[in-house]
């Protein structure tokens, strides 16, 4: 495999500046355009710049079984990422840890990393990328050693009279003064809120059943996969549009 196709896989790859902004609308899984390469495949659902970021990308990486493992990597912008299917050996330093479909991995910059799938099956997950536009040069150096992994079976599920709530995470990063994760369970015809605006962009990632989310008054659906981005101060709610439960993550960064 070339080293610029192994970087792209890994999810470490780093983009130049891209100049479109995102629109805050949903973004979907099924209809994103999908890349072979040997061994793994990506599609692209969401690249541009936004309010707080000059470049913030996510993509969808699978990763086919029987692949040999890559070398550690450093890169220079902050990853976040997200299994959604299989189990995603993650290497962070010293450390190593295989992980379920739920658990997050952040990587800030100057830490070696590397992703692997040392299962019999793909692995499937999702790769968010992102550069702060008011980070100054970078010490890798002195930046290195924070980052973390959350294994989706440690983190407890609370009931209330929506649904429930899984919190993940909630804390300043080298690329944003605050990043607040955590995943919801909204029971059948809810909102989980009023429409409503925040200075924090928000993405949401469906990973059970359907649900629409309200844009600026206007109503888009969403399946599982689907990504929805939300820009700061954009009006927004979802609503549960199944006959059972939906699942998603939720996340505030800025």
């Amino acid at each position: 495999m070339k080293p610029f196709l192994l970087l792209i896989f890994l999810g470490v790859f780093i983009q130049p500046s891209l100049a479109q902004t995102i629109p805050s609308k949903v973004y979907s899984w099924s209809k994103a355009p999908v890349t072979k390469y040997a061994g793994y495949e990506e599609r692209t659902l969401v690249e541009g710049t936004t309010r707080d970021f000059n470049d913030f990308s996510v993509h969808g990486v699978t990763l086919f079984a029987n692949q040999p493992e890559p070398p550690a990597q450093i890169v220079d912008d902050e990853i976040l990422v997200i299994v959604k299917e299989g189990e995603l050996t993650v290497t962070l330093g010293e450390r190593i840890k295989t992980l379920g479909p739920g658990s997050v991995v952040l990587v800030v910059p100057g830490d070696a990393h590397r992703f692997t799938n040392k299962s019999t099956k793909p692995v499937t997950y999702f790769v968010i990328r992102y550069t702060s536009k008011e980070v100054p040069d970078l010490d890798l150096t002195r930046m290195a050693g924070g980052s973390f992994w959350i294994d989706w079976t440690t983190v407890p599920y609370k009931p209330h009279d929506k649904g429930g709530i899984r919190r993940m995470f909630d804390q300043s990063t080298v690329m944003c003064k605050r990043f607040e994760m955590h995943v919801t369970t909204l029971n059948p015809g809810l909102w989980s809120h009023p429409p409503h605006t925040h200075r924090a962009a928000e993405i949401l990632l469906l990973i059970e059943n359907t649900a629409q989310e309200s844009i600026d008054g206007v109503l888009h659906p969403a399946e599982v996969g689907d990504i929805i981005f939300l820009e700061s101060n954009v009006s927004h709610g979802i609503q549960n549009t199944g006959s059972k439960p939906c699942t998603y993550f939720a996340f505030q960064f800025e």
